[in-house]
């Protein structure tokens, strides 16, 4: 696929992203849903080979490339791998699914009810190697946590920041402003939120767009104005902690919102399965989750 083919195929898709990204510390927890315990790893190298071998199962499964999965985000080493004897990025491209990169370097503490990312000093490098292996965009992931108005503008603005940096190296950027499910105040906060987000659709330049990955909002159809958005290419949810049927649910409330899920797609998958038993699995979160995302 071309770069224009994967906008039209991100833009018009009739499925879901499946995030692939797991890094650093939520690996062993990941890990550990599949059945993998940390005695059976000893460092990185045996751990992220652990979660690339998983990866690459469900790459390879016959249900991943049945066209209801239009896009993978994958975690770096991931992308540096290799999956049916071709690098990653190419194998996805060629069961008809649109390879994205996770790209920020995790989370600061806590101010102002919110969590900003850390600095990315090396962030066009990484975008330019990933350009060179067929990647077609990028997520980066800060966490809101209260309807803070400077917590939250600070999130947003960043996002578009960073968004800005990843566009001047080709590629289309997944900005992720996750809103904590938890949050007590999550209703209101959210309309803080989306208002800050049309501050910086607002000064993103003509011809531009950007993507958006946002927990599915407590008021069903509040992002309904965003998936419509000229300079939004596609709206994507993530599951944010719910099971599989309660993100299904929610996201079916959310006209015009797909999935981007990696609990509700992976919490039933274990290595232990048999290949066809793991296809059975894997088949039937990707058929749920593909239908509440068209529903």
């Amino acid at each position: 696929m071309t770069f224009d083919e994967m906008t039209q195929r991100i833009a018009t898709g009739q499925g879901f992203i499946a995030a692939l990204d797991q890094s650093g510390g939520s690996t062993p927890k990941a890990l550990r849903g599949y059945g993998v315990e940390d005695s059976e790893w000893s460092g990185d190298d045996e751990m992220f080979a652990q979660i690339h071998a998983m990866r690459s199962r469900i790459i390879e499964s016959p249900c991943f490339g049945n066209g209801k999965v239009i896009g993978a985000i994958l975690f770096e080493k991931t992308m540096d791998g290799h999956s049916g004897g071709k690098p990653v990025p190419a194998r996805l491209k060629e069961r008809g699914i649109v390879p994205f990169l996770k790209v920020d370097k995790g989370l600061e503490d806590e101010r102002d009810g919110a969590q900003l990312m850390k600095p990315n000093a090396g962030l066009e490098d990484l975008c330019h190697r990933a350009r060179d292996l067929g990647v077609f965009g990028t997520k980066m992931r800060s966490v809101i946590k209260a309807n803070n108005p400077v917590g939250i503008k600070n999130v947003v603005h960043q996002q578009f920041a960073e968004g800005a940096r990843i566009l001047s190296c080709g590629l289309m950027p997944i900005l992720e402003p996750e809103y904590d499910i938890t949050a007590a105040d999550r209703a209101e906060g959210e309309q803080t939120m989306l208002a800050a987000i049309h501050e910086g659709l607002d000064a993103l330049p003509d011809g531009q767009q950007i993507m958006l990955k946002l927990s599915i909002p407590k008021t069903a159809g509040l992002y309904t104005g965003l998936t419509s958005h000229p300079k939004v290419l596609r709206v994507v949810a993530l599951s944010g902690g719910y099971s599989t049927d309660e993100a299904c649910e929610h996201l079916a409330r959310n006209p015009g919102m797909i999935a981007s899920f990696s609990r509700g797609l992976l919490q039933d998958l274990r290595k232990g399965q048999s290949d066809d038993e793991f296809d059975s699995v894997l088949g039937k979160a990707i058929d749920q989750i593909a239908a509440a995302s068209v529903a």
